[in-house]
C-alpha cells in the first residue's frame, strides 16, 4: 500500500499548546490524481457481535480475522483470511465444568466445522426448537500458545475455551469456577517463554493456565470484573533499577467508583491493590525504560499511568472532558482516541507528544499501530464511529484517509496484508461484524 496514493494528503495547521500538532482536515489532491480509498474487499456479517470481538492471528505468515458470531442459532467462532474468505467456523458449546478440570477435544459442538462459502449466520435468539438464546461469549483474545497460534475466549456460563488458530479445533476447555464473559490475556508473566493463558471470571475468581490448559496459579480479588486481564512481562532492569520488576496478572474490578487494580504474582500472590485516581473505562500495559506501567483511560477524559512495580501513580494528564479509549503503544508513546481527536502521550511523563483531530464531534474507536505504508515503519491508525480512518506517522503527521461511508464503527482498527504487495491494508469491522479491507 502506498501511502502516496491510499489517502488524500491533508492541510497541516499549527495550534495548540506548545508541543501539541492540531490539524484540520480537507481532502487535496496527489499529483492531481483522485487519491480517495475504495473498499477492496469485504467480509460476510457476523451476526451476534458489534465488531469489538475480533481480532487478528498470524497463521504460518497469514493474517487470520477471528470473530465470534452465531451460526444456525449456536454461538461459533469464524476465522476469514482477508482477500479470500471463511478458514473455518467453530461452534462453541455451553457445557460446564468445574475449576481446573479440562474438557476433553471435542467437546465444543461441531469443533472445526467450516461452513460453506455464502453460508449466513444466525442471529441472537435463532436457537433450537426450544427458542433459548446462544451461550453469551467474551471478545476474543489470540497469540500463541508453546508455538502455536491460538484464539481464546470464556463464556457467560464460565468455560475458558481455547482454540487451534490454524483449523479452529479446540485446544482445551477448563471452568472457572464464575460467571465468565470477561476477554482473557495471552503472554508470559515470567519472561521465560512460558506462555499463559489468563480468566478472569465476573466474581473475582483469577486463573491461569498452560499450553494444556493445566492450572498454574488460582487467585481472587474482591469486587466485580468486567474489563480483561493484563499479563505483564518482567523487566530485569529498568533504568539500572537493581533487582529488575517481576512481571505478573493486572485485574481491575469495576464499579461506578475508580475501584482497584491488583498486581498478582507468577504464584498467584497479589502483590499490591491501589485505587487509581481516573475511573477507567479502557486500559492497556506498555514497557518503558523506567520499567513497565499500567496506562488507564478515564471516563472523565484524564489518562493515568501506573507504575507495576508497586501500583504508585506515574502521572495523570486531562485530554478532554470525555471518556478516552487507551490503544496501542509504541516508540515510547501511547495512542489514545477521544471525542474527534487523538493523542500521541508520552509514557515517561505524560507529555502530549501530538494531537490530531477528525475535525468533528464523533468518538474515535482505540487506535492501533500496524505497518500500512511499506516503508518498513509503523504508522498509527485510527478509526471512528462512523467509520472514517486516518492514518499517522511516529511524529503525528497524517499521511492516509478514507471512510466506509453509512456505517456504525465501536471496534479499533485491524492490519492484514490482503493484496500480497508486502503491507498491511487497514481493516474496518463495523457493528454487523462486516471486515472491510481499505486501499485504491
Amino acid at each position: 500500500m502506498d501511502r502516496r496514493v491510499l489517502f488524500a494528503i491533508l492541510f497541516l495547521f499549527a495550534g495548540g499548546a506548545t508541543g501539541v500538532g492540531v490539524a484540520t482536515f480537507a481532502f487535496v489532491g496527489v499529483d492531481d490524481a483522485n487519491a480517495e480509498a475504495t473498499v477492496v474487499w469485504e467480509s460476510d456479517p457476523a451476526a451476534g457481535d458489534d465488531g469489538t470481538g475480533a481480532a487478528t492471528v498470524d497463521v504460518d505468515g497469514e493474517t487470520r480475522v477471528v470473530r465470534p458470531t452465531v451460526e444456525d442459532g449456536d454461538r461459533a467462532v469464524r476465522a476469514v483470511t482477508p482477500g479470500e474468505g471463511r478458514a473455518w467456523t467453530t461452534r462453541i458449546s455451553d457445557e460446564t465444568a468445574e475449576p481446573g478440570d479440562t474438557a476433553e477435544p471435542g467437546d465444543t459442538a461441531a469443533s472445526g466445522d467450516t461452513a460453506a462459502s455464502g453460508d449466513t449466520a444466525g442471529t441472537v435468539g435463532e436457537n433450537d426448537e426450544n427458542g433459548t438464546d446462544p451461550v453469551g461469549v467474551s471478545r476474543l483474545a489470540t497469540g500463541t500458545l508453546a508455538g502455536d497460534p491460538v484464539v481464546a475466549l470464556t463464556t457467560a456460563s464460565g468455560r475458558l475455551v481455547v482454540l487451534n488458530a490454524a483449523d479452529g479445533d479446540e485446544r482445551f476447555a477448563v471452568g472457572l469456577g464464575g460467571p465468565g464473559g470477561v476477554v482473557p490475556a495471552i503472554g508470559d508473566p515470567t519472561g521465560d517463554g512460558s506462555t499463559l493463558v489468563v480468566a478472569a471470571a465476573a466474581d473475582g475468581s483469577v486463573l491461569a493456565v498452560d499450553a494444556d490448559g493445566e492450572p498454574v496459579f488460582e487467585a481472587s480479588v474482591d469486587g466485580r470484573v468486567e474489563r480483561r486481564p493484563l499479563v505483564v512481562g518482567p523487566d530485569p532492569d529498568p533504568d539500572g533499577r537493581d533487582g529488575g520488576i517481576p512481571g505478573g496478572v493486572a485485574v481491575s474490578t469495576a464499579g461506578t467508583d475508580p475501584g482497584t487494580v491488583h498486581f498478582i504474582g507468577e504464584s498467584g500472590e497479589t502483590r499490591w491493590t491501589r485505587t487509581p485516581t481516573v475511573t477507567a473505562v479502557d486500559w492497556n500495559a506498555a514497557t518503558t525504560r523506567r520499567g513497565p506501567v499500567l496506562t488507564l483511560g478515564g471516563a472523565n477524559g484524564n489518562l493515568e499511568a501506573l507504575e507495576v512495580a508497586d501500583g504508585s501513580s506515574r502521572y495523570e494528564v486531562g485530554l478532554q472532558d470525555r471518556p478516552v479509549a487507551v490503544g496501542d503503544a509504541d516508540d515510547g508513546r501511547v495512542l489514545v482516541g477521544g471525542v474527534g481527536s487523538i493523542w500521541a502521550v508520552s509514557l515517561l511523563d505524560g507529555e502530549v507528544v501530538w494531537k490530531q483531530q477528525y475535525g468533528g464531534r464523533t468518538r474515535v474507536n482505540a487506535p492501533g499501530v500496524g505497518e500500512a505504508t511499506g516503508d518498513d515503519a509503523f504508522e498509527s491508525a485510527a478509526v471512528n464511529r462512523e467509520g472514517e480512518v486516518l492514518g499517522l506517522t511516529p511524529t503525528g503527521e497524517v499521511v492516509l484517509r478514507g471512510s466506509v461511508p453509512e456505517t456504525v464503527v465501536y471496534a479499533g482498527p485491524l492490519f492484514a496484508d490482503v493484496d500480497d504487495d508486502g503491507s498491511d491494508e487497514i481493516l474496518v469491522v463495523d457493528r454487523r461484524g462486516v471486515v472491510r479491507a481499505l486501499s485504491t
